[in-house]
């Protein structure tokens, strides 16, 4: 039996992300692969919950039997080593890391030094750490001096999905990600602006949920630069939905702040959607290349509007450029990895963990 710790909002479409999304199909991977799991979810304002949400994390690490295998959530782990510590004495205790909490964008110095200082306390007294990438693997062994060989990658997979047709080649401009500074939709509202003589049209796919106040900031923003005919914030989408948009994108854009992997990525690459993204964290990881080298998309700094707004220019007039793209966009299509390979090597890092010693 696994047991799989997880935040209490997993299902919650409301405030939907790529941790929450990996960690549903985790579980189902491994009941699909004959590992019976057990979800336990955990209310709280993770990484920094109430003493009630402390209190039901350290009963629900009370209920497996000693040495029992159990995975937790790093977003519930990372912020709390005074109950994961104890905890991880009895069970064999793997802790996955989405992001490192100090990663978030917006945190006060004192703030993440102090989540930093409590999620190196945490990872250092795991049985294993799984990161999403191998970028972020390396970072966590160098950030936390942690030992290589406890660290383990296992990178999200990708559903296989029809060639979206696209709108008209160009102009359909898609972003999939929770509307919140980390991901750079302000970025991105900035850089449109300075396009808008040509024609173009945006739908941002994301809950709004997480942070309102950015939310309300950004649409703000799409108003002042008069926008708000050309940008649409269409909350989260799922199933039909959420295919349509994919179906109607020319170029997926994401220009986050920081990021770990990036499913959305590959979400659009499995469809033969070239990608214009940030070249941050482990997304040039997730971008890949084609089988004959060429790059599925383009990558740009950081936070920096006018370099996006360059690369977005170049994409909506030069024909030849968008034929490259979407080119190596299919060709890297057959090469990504579904769900099953990503639930086959998580299973693979507890194996080898539930053959150590507690």
């Amino acid at each position: 039996m696994i047991w799989a710790v997880l935040p209490g909002d997993v299902d919650d479409a409301a405030v939907a992300s790529g941790g929450n999304a990996y960690d549903r199909r985790v579980c189902e991977g491994l009941r699909a692969l004959g590992r019976p799991v057990r979800e336990v979810g955990v209310a709280g304002d993770w990484p920094r919950p109430s003493a009630r949400a402390r209190a039901e994390l350290a009963r629900a690490l009370a209920r497996p039997p000693d040495g029992a295998m159990v995975l937790v959530d790093g977003l519930v782990a990372c912020g709390v080593p005074e109950v994961i510590a104890p905890a991880a004495r009895r069970l064999r205790l793997a802790v996955l890391v989405h992001l490192p909490l100090a990663d978030e964008t917006g945190l006060a110095p004192a703030d993440a030094a102090d989540l930093d200082a409590r999620e190196r306390e945490t990872l250092r007294a795991a049985g294993v750490v799984v990161a999403t990438s191998g970028w972020a693997a390396g970072r966590l062994v160098e950030h936390h001096g942690l030992a290589p060989d406890r660290v383990h990658v296992v990178s999200p997979g990708a559903d296989p999905a029809p060639l979206a047709p696209g709108t008209d080649g160009a102009s359909g401009l898609l972003c999939v990600a929770s509307v919140t500074e980390r991901k750079g939709h302000d970025v991105l509202v900035d850089a449109l602006a300075d396009v808008a003589d040509l024609p173009w049209t945006c739908t941002c796919v994301g809950p709004l949920a997480r942070d309102p106040d950015y939310a309300t900031r950004l649409w703000q923003l799409v108003q002042r630069h008069g926008l708000d005919g050309r940008v649409t914030l269409a909350g989260p989408l799922a199933g039909r939905r959420l295919d349509d948009a994919y179906a109607a994108a020319d170029l997926l854009v994401l220009p986050s702040r920081a990021e770990t992997y990036g499913m959305v990525v590959t979400e659009a690459l499995a469809r033969g959607i070239p990608v214009l993204a940030s070249a941050v964290g482990g997304v040039p990881d997730a971008l890949g290349h084609a089988p004959d080298g060429a790059l599925p998309g383009i990558l740009v700094p950081p936070a920096d509007p006018a370099a996006l707004a360059d690369a977005l220019r170049h994409w909506l007039v030069t024909q030849e450029k968008r034929r490259c793209l979407r080119e190596a966009a299919r060709g890297r299509r057959g090469t990504l990895a579904g769900w099953t390979e990503t639930s086959r090597r998580m299973a693979a890092v507890l194996d080898r963990l539930s053959a150590s010693p507690t």
